[in-house]
């Protein structure tokens, strides 16, 4: 008898270690796993579902990462505005899992898609195919930092909600990691600010959030979207565009070629120079977003005004 009780001690004792384990979480892009991990703090580690060297638009999961999705207790990701995939991905493997769709947190800043001379110079529309409709909200929303604060506080949320002993901890982490964004936040804007007479060309319209945040004035994009190659109307209308404003600088990415901007500023004296939204060569982990700022910031200060 008391060897039996021994026993359901033990299996209670086991019962209680599962429950009391940390939620398994899943993100989407690095910058978003870098924002659940300063909640996880010491709590956690998320898994990266979309390495930062592919494209969130279009990815194909290898077998450790749609093995992390289906073992998730909650997803926090973008949106199907931009991994229209993973919606699937994640009603096919983690339907049992909760989640969090950041788009839609109360409160976010959301912008849409710019459908302005500069952005679509005239006649270009009938020539070339647009990947977005009048009105679509750009889904780069990360790139404002406020946006990014917000977030925090809805990650410490629904991760109290999911695992309440630790809740303590994960609203300290958030605040913690928020505090830090908006110092970012005021030396970035001190950085930043005497740049937003220089116009500038970027290789597809990610960065709006990034340019409203902090004033700065990109003029057209290469690509019309996020995957569209462009055309050579396109390449010819940018390259006018570049004399017509004395654009100085031109910015590829490390997702997509980097001859066409070549193409684009051969001839001008417009320099090339890339801008990573994702943190390409970042290490994924908690520090990869602040510091995914921070690269932003100084490779537009060194290309628009290399002097200062």
């Amino acid at each position: 008898m008391r060897q039996l009780v021994l026993i359901a001690a033990m299996l209670v004792g086991l019962c209680g270690a599962a429950l009391a384990a940390p939620p398994k979480v899943a993100a989407d892009i690095a910058p978003v796993h870098s924002l659940v991990a300063e909640v996880l703090g010491e709590i956690g580690a998320p898994a990266l579902i979309v390495p930062p060297a592919a494209s969130p638009h279009g990815h194909n999961m290898r077998p450790s990462e749609a093995a992390a999705l289906n073992a998730a207790d909650l997803v926090i990701w973008m949106g199907p505005a931009l991994t229209p995939w993973l919606q699937q991905a994640i009603d096919n493997l983690a339907g049992g899992a909760r989640s969090l769709v950041l788009l839609d947190v109360h409160g976010t800043t959301l912008l849409p898609y710019r459908d302005d001379p500069h952005f679509e110079p005239e006649g270009e529309a009938e020539n070339e195919a647009h990947d977005h409709e009048p009105g679509e909200i750009d889904p780069h929303a990360w790139l404002d930092p406020e946006n990014a604060r917000l977030w925090l506080g809805a990650i410490a949320d629904i991760l109290s909600e999911i695992d309440p002993e630790n809740e303590a901890a994960y609203r300290a982490n958030a605040a913690a990691a928020g505090e830090e964004i908006a110092a970012l936040v005021a030396e970035l804007t001190n950085e930043l600010t005497p740049l937003g007479d220089k116009p500038f060309i970027v290789f597809h319209d990610a960065y709006q959030y990034f340019e409203h945040r902090f004033g700065l004035h990109a003029i057209g994009a290469i690509s019309h979207g996020d995957a569209a190659p462009p055309g050579p109307r396109r390449i010819s209308a940018m390259r006018k565009l570049i004399v017509d404003t004395g654009a100085a600088c031109v910015f590829a990415e490390p997702q997509f070629p980097s001859g066409l901007v070549a193409t684009v500023t051969e001839g001008t004296s417009a320099e090339g120079a890339v801008l990573d939204p994702l943190g390409v060569a970042l290490q994924p982990g908690p520090g990869l977003y602040p510091q995914l700022l921070h690269e932003l910031a100084e490779t537009l200060q060194s290309c628009l005004d290399p002097g200062g």
